[in-house]
């Protein structure tokens, strides 16, 4: 079976374009700026950028100097607005399950994924096809919802003794298919530990260079207030990797 296709739901793809990353792109996400310093140089770069949405971070990299650049996604919708808004021919989109990735050996510079393994039930076969699909040196940057997020079943602010909001964690160690709310109901995220990421990376002969658990700077919380819950638990869990020279 497919991976989830939760994008193509028009009700959740309408409300998913509305969101201010969709709207302005990767300057619309707060994680980007630490993202982006964790990119290699990519002039001249053979790019993969899985689960790519509407094409930001294809284009970004092409204005960086990328040779070429394939976008893969599972959503037509998703893909039909990228192309719309592409029209370098270095840049190619392609719809494929995730989940049954087929990549050429040694085909790219760099993979990037934006918040896309969290949807995935089989990551330790995508992560197999990408060390394939990298050549020796190549990097994996990629970004997911951080596990303490994912964790909650039903992710709900609680109020505690002290009048503070906490962020319940739930069956933390309990790994699998959660269900949530997020702009339409029963979407299903794939929880996994902190743990369970980096032992996806380090037995394929990954060396992790870089790991962020990601929450708003305090620049960022002056200019949006709003983004303060997010200091209470990571959001996101950012990590950069490296296929090894001598694979």
């Amino acid at each position: 079976p497919m991976a989830q296709n939760i994008y193509d739901d028009a009700h959740f793809f309408d409300a998913y374009r509305a969101l201010k990353r969709s709207r302005d792109g990767l300057d619309g996400a707060p994680e980007w700026p630490r993202l982006r310093a964790m990119l290699p140089d990519l002039k001249a770069a053979r790019v993969l950028d899985l689960g790519c949405g509407f094409g930001w971070f294809c284009r970004f990299a092409r204005e960086q100097g990328a040779a070429q650049i394939l976008g893969i996604d599972i959503s037509e919708k998703m893909l039909g607005v990228a192309r719309q808004m592409t029209t370098d021919p270095a840049i190619n989109y392609r719809r494929a399950d995730l989940d049954d990735l087929q990549l050429d050996h040694s085909a790219f510079d760099l993979v990037y994924a934006s918040l896309v393994f969290h949807y995935l039930e089989h990551l330790d076969g995508v992560i197999a096809a990408i060390h394939r699909a990298l050549r020796p040196g190549g990097h994996l940057v990629f970004s997911v919802e951080h596990p303490m997020f994912t964790a909650p079943s039903q992710p709900e602010w609680i109020d505690t003794a002290n009048g503070k909001k906490a962020w319940p964690v739930n069956r933390y160690l309990d790994e699998g298919p959660r269900e949530t709310n997020w702009l339409a109901q029963g979407v299903i995220k794939q929880h996994r530990t902190f743990a369970t990421y980096l032992n996806l990376l380090v037995p394929q002969g990954f060396q992790i260079s870089q790991i962020e658990g990601w929450g708003p700077s305090d620049a960022q919380l002056a200019a949006m207030p709003t983004l303060a819950e997010e200091r209470d638990r990571p959001t996101f869990l950012l990590i950069a990797a490296q296929r090894s020279l001598r694979d």
